[in-house]
């Protein structure tokens, strides 16, 4: 087959910009064919561009002979440029077509192709994972990243506004940020290095330099969990602030979640129709509950929990259903938290750490930091960590490092709860977890 060339062609028109009032003008649209259909004398096509559809209609008896037999080549996923006229219809959902008067064949599609672009006939997600940017092209998948981008473009208004400076720290660590042993290593010239599981450390190092900062990147932990809420390569969306404690910071989340669900109502109503999702917008302030408070819970349940051990899946399930919304777990236990997060003044086998729950799933962690060099290198000590490991952070604690409170967001799970989506994989372009490594 002879593939044309793009040519002097340029795209006047997106197929979401053609209208009943461009009726009689001429445009250039170009995509993918979605679909095609035959009814006796005509043949519609539908074209799939980044704005949506719309039907490329060729009646046979008014055609040219050259159109005609262009058109009987195509087959969907083919890539096209149609230069044609606006036609104003009541036969059309949008009630408007396009009347081709030359098809470019632009690059074409091998079949049978793995899955259907359409969505009509459903595939395992392994297989649209495996065929991914065919699966990506959707109209359910380009609604979820169209709500992705909104969120990313609303968190960083939203924390710009509150005089947040963005930052990026490195990837490419010398030592565990939190400890334990779920890291990548890598090799860096001479010597082992790690892939960053977070960005901790150095957010609260630069609360000395800028107060407040935020940082939205990738992050790595070599957990061997496999679970429809885990990955290996994840985004972390991370705050720091200068003088400020837990309840600060817990404002802060709950009035940045609250705005999330405001703008993905306001901005992305088409992309909520398109998932069947409604995103209810939530009333502040959250609820808040100790650690102690929900160990009660769970015993009413039947559930019981060692003091000071983290809450395992089955028992969040029983909490998701007694919380279906937003709510904080605080005061947590001290072995339960990072050796940098701040212990109670009033009692030190308690912490100000929280966690940040909606229904079952945990979507951020945060808290007071310790922000004393003796007490931070007792904590490492007791965690069974060397100090001198951590020597350039705690260093950083002799310029003068203001007390600080932070929190970690997890970006997937957040774009679970706002579209609905029940495996992470799914709102992810190239996830990566313990069993996947391509494409």
């Amino acid at each position: 087959m002879n593939i044309d060339s793009l040519g002097v062609w340029r795209r006047t028109h997106y197929t979401a910009e053609i209208k009943p009032e461009l009726d009689g003008k001429e445009v250039i649209v170009f995509g993918w064919i979605k679909e095609i259909r035959d009814l006796g004398g005509i043949r519609f096509l539908i074209l799939r561009d980044k704005g949506g559809n719309v039907q490329v209609t060729i009646p046979r008896k008014k055609a040219s002979k050259e159109l005609l037999e262009k058109s009987d080549t195509l087959q969907t996923q083919y890539s096209i440029g149609v230069k044609g006229v606006v036609k104003k219809t009541t036969m059309t959902p949008r009630g408007v077509e396009i009347i081709p008067n030359e098809i470019r064949i632009l690059s074409v599609s091998q079949h049978p192709l793995p899955l259907d672009p359409t969505g009509k006939t459903q595939a395992e997600i392994d297989v649209r994972l495996d065929a991914r940017v065919l699966d990506l092209s959707r109209e359910e998948n380009v609604a979820l990243f169209r709500i992705e981008h909104e969120v990313l473009s609303a968190t960083r208004n939203f924390l710009s506004e509150k005089g947040f400076t963005e930052v990026h720290t490195p990837r490419i660590i010398a030592t565990a940020t939190e400890g334990g042993a779920a890291l990548f290593p890598v090799d860096y010239f001479e010597r082992e290095a790690y892939l960053a599981q977070s960005p901790q450390l150095y957010k609260e190092q630069l609360t000395l330099s800028f107060e407040k900062v935020f940082e939205i990147g990738p992050f790595f932990r070599a957990e061997e969990s496999s679970t429809r809420r885990h990955l290996s390569e994840f985004i972390s969306i991370d705050m720091e602030q200068a003088f400020v404690n837990e309840e600060d910071v817990m404002r802060l989340l709950e009035e940045y979640m609250h705005h999330l669900c405001k703008i993905v109502n306001e901005k992305c109503k088409s992309e909520l129709v398109a998932l069947k999702h409604q995103v209810k917008i939530p009333k502040l302030p959250f609820e808040r509950f100790t650690y102690d408070e929900i160990v009660e819970e769970l015993v009413k349940k039947g559930i019981r929990i060692k003091w000071g051990e983290d809450i395992p899946t089955p028992a969040y399930r029983t909490l998701g259903k007694l919380h279906p919304g937003f709510y904080f777990i605080t005061t947590w236990p001290t072995k339960a938290k990072p050796f940098y997060i701040k212990l109670l003044d009033e009692n030190p086998d308690l912490t100000e750490g929280f966690d940040f729950m909606w229904q079952w799933i945990e979507l951020a962690s945060g808290g007071t930091r310790v922000h004393d060099k003796e007490t931070l290198t007792r904590r490492l000590k007791a965690q069974g960590l060397d100090p001198e490991s951590f020597r350039y952070h705690l260093k950083v604690f002799d310029y003068g490092i203001p007390p600080h409170a932070g929190w970690a967001v997890g970006f997937e799970r957040v774009i679970m709860m706002l579209t609905g989506i029940a495996n992470i994989r799914e709102v992810v372009l190239f996830p990566r977890d313990r069993f996947r490594l391509t494409p």
